[in-house]
Order: structure tokens, then C-alpha cells, then sequence
């Protein structure tokens, strides 16, 4: 079944109420002031509006949706019409019997009912109240929708970035509780300082930026480095050089944005490699780029894929929902190197 599409009445009746009290009042001082007879004015425009109030409602709750949003326009066009003539008669005959036998003195001589000039006149004085009103109506209806639809899509951002985030951070954890066990099983003097870092980290992850959407740089670069000192209590022979410029102090990234990318570099640089090397850099490009850059040498065999698991995959989803197109990631691998190079927009706290 095919869906029918409504115009909601979405604006409260209150400012329905002070839309038509005030266009009244305008309407009566003026005609008021043109004639120099406030009676006349509000008897006339009493009329007036107790009839084309009815019809703007009509159009806008009846007419519209079931005609012109399902693309009846002769239908609709014609139900108008039929509707401006109603109103025709009604305004002719409440003006003749209640107010003047002169049907339209505004015009400044005689007219008589149903001759054409005074048929389009009064059609073309409803048609102009019509359209103003549902214009305005309109108009705020589609802002606020325009609104709602920004705020939920506000919402469904939040929730898919806290999706990927969940995914993320499980994955990490399990990655090193893995780690911790086999340790444990070699009865490993290392276990207690594995613990005491990955409580460091777990307090990182829980507390410190959860609902956060930003994080200093320089915070994630410590969550970086207790996570490397992990890794070289599980891998013998491991050298991870890091180098730092000073003009990234003011730099703000999202949370646990790079570790998948270091993560990855110890998990697939260090398959069958004895001496597993690690070079990160980060830096600050014309005040506007961070570029970070992550090396790995690897020992190359039949089943090894540098590109696998799923950590990469969901960076570069949240990657995506943050900054949209506005950022790069690359992998490229030289001789026996592997290379990522993640270049995102610098935020500044304030």
C-alpha cells in the first residue's frame, strides 16, 4: 500500500491564536483609518475572518494532503474553486443582511451581488489571505521538520560512533587479556606491572573519555605509550621509537583514534619477525593537518595480510562519521615496511 504523506500540525495553537488576533487587528485599524469608520471595519472583517480562517484550515489539513501531495491538481484545483465561490456567497450575503445593502463600498461605488468584477475581486482577496497564511504555516512547519531531521540525525551519528567505539575498545582488551594469559601461563614476573597498566588504560577508556567526543592529543599519546610498554612485556625484542613535535599541544583528537593503528603494527609486524621495529611520528602540519605516521617492519609469508582485522576498518568508519571527507588514510608498504599515515583536521579546545 502506497504511503500517504501528511502535513502535521506541528505548530502549537497558541501562535495559531496570536497569528490570526494580530493580522486581524492590523487589518481592522487599517480599513479602519481608510474609511474613518471602525464599526464598519470590524463588522467587515469579522465576517472576513470567520469565513477564511475555516478555509485556510481546509486547504492546509484536507485539501493538501489528500490532493495536491498525491498529485491531484485538477481535483484540487477545482475543490477551490468550488470552496472561494461558498465562500463568495456567504461573505455577500452576511455583508448584505447584516451590514450595508452596499456589498462593497471599498471599491467607492455601487456593485451588485454576483457580477463578475465583484466575483473576482473577493476570489482574488481570499486567494491572497490563502496563500499568506499558508505560506507562513509552511514555512515553520519546514523548519521545525528541518530541525527534527537534524536532530535526528545528531542522534543516529552518536549512536553508530558509540557503536564503533564499543567494537573498538572490547577488541583492544581482549587482544591484551590474551596477552596477560599467556604470561600467566609462563608464570611470568611481568604479570603484576601487565595488570597495573592495563588498569591505567581500562580507567582511560571508562572514565576519563567516555561521552567525550574530543581528547587532547597529548592525553592519547600517554594512552599510546602505556599500551606500547604492554606490548614490549609480551615481545622480546621489540624497538618502538616515537617522535614528537612541540606544536602539538593544543591539539585535540577523538578518543582512541590512533590505537588500532598501533595496535595493528605490533600484531601484524610481529608475526614470525624476532626483531619487530615501530616508528611512530606526529606533527602538526601548517597549523591546520595532524599527520601521524606509523612504521612497521614485517617478515613477509604466505598467510600474512597486514590489512586484516576488523580494528582498521571501524577507524576508518569513525573517521567518516567525525569528519566526513575532510580527512586521509593511507597504507602503503616499502621493502619491508609497512606504512599508515593518518592525516586528520587540528580542533582547538576553544
Amino acid at each position: 500500500m502506497k504511503e500517504i504523506r501528511k502535513v502535521k500540525f506541528d505548530i502549537k495553537l497558541q501562535n495559531h491564536i496570536w497569528f490570526w488576533g494580530v493580522y486581524f487587528t492590523l487589518n481592522f485599524l487599517r480599513w479602519g483609518a481608510y474609511f474613518n469608520d471602525y464599526p464598519y471595519a470590524f463588522k467587515s472583517n469579522l465576517i472576513e475572518f470567520s469565513l477564511v480562517i475555516p478555509l485556510v484550515y481546509l486547504n492546509l489539513f484536507v485539501l493538501v494532503p489528500r490532493y495536491v501531495l498525491k498529485q491531484k491538481y485538477i481535483t484540487y484545483t477545482i475543490l477551490l474553486l468550488v470552496s472561494l465561490f461558498a465562500i463568495y456567497l456567504l461573505k455577500t450575503a452576511l455583508t448584505y443582511y447584516i451590514i450595508s445593502e452596499n456589498i462593497w463600498p471599498e471599491a467607492n461605488r455601487e456593485y451588485h451581488p454576483f457580477e463578475i468584477n465583484h466575483i473576482v475581486a473577493v476570489c482574488i482577496g481570499e486567494l491572497y489571505v490563502l496563500a499568506m497564511a499558508s505560506s507562513v504555516y509552511l514555512t515553520l512547519t519546514w523548519l521545525k521538520e528541518r530541525e527534527r531531521n537534524r536532530s535526528l540525525r545528531e542522534n543516529q551519528f552518536k549512536i553508530k560512533l558509540k557503536y564503533l567505539e564499543n567494537q573498538i575498545q572490547p577488541h583492544f582488551f581482549f587482544n591484551t587479556l590474551n596477552n596477560l594469559y599467556a604470561l600467566s601461563l609462563e608464570s611470568s614476573k611481568k604479570v603484576p606491572d601487565v595488570i597495573i597498566k592495563l588498569s591505567n588504560l581500562m580507567e582511560y577508556v571508562l572514565y576519563d573519555v567516555k561521552g567525550t567526543k574530543f581528547v587532547p592529543l597529548i592525553k592519547e599519546i600517554d594512552y599510546i605509550q602505556n599500551y606500547i610498554e604492554i606490548e614490549k612485556l609480551r615481545f622480546e625484542n621489540v624497538e618502538v621509537t616515537m617522535n614528537l613535535e612541540s606544536n602539538i599541544e593544543d591539539v585535540v583528537v577523538p578518543p582512541l583514534i590512533f590505537i588500532s593503528l598501533v595496535e595493528n603494527a605490533f600484531k601484524h609486524g610481529g608475526v614470525n619477525n624476532k626483531n619487530l621495529k615501530i616508528k611512530i611520528n606526529c606533527k602538526v602540519i601548517d597549523n591546520k593537518i595532524l599527520d601521524f605516521e606509523i612504521l612497521n617492519n614485517f617478515v613477509i609469508s604466505q598467510n600474512h595480510n597486514p590489512k586484516r582485522g576488523i580494528g582498521l576498518v571501524n577507524t576508518k568508519k569513525r573517521l567518516k562519521l567525525i569528519y566526513k571527507n575532510n580527512f586521509s588514510l593511507k597504507h602503503k608498504t616499502k621493502l619491508n615496511f609497512y606504512i599508515i599515515r593518518l592525516q586528520i583536521p587540528t580542533h582547538n579546545e576553544d
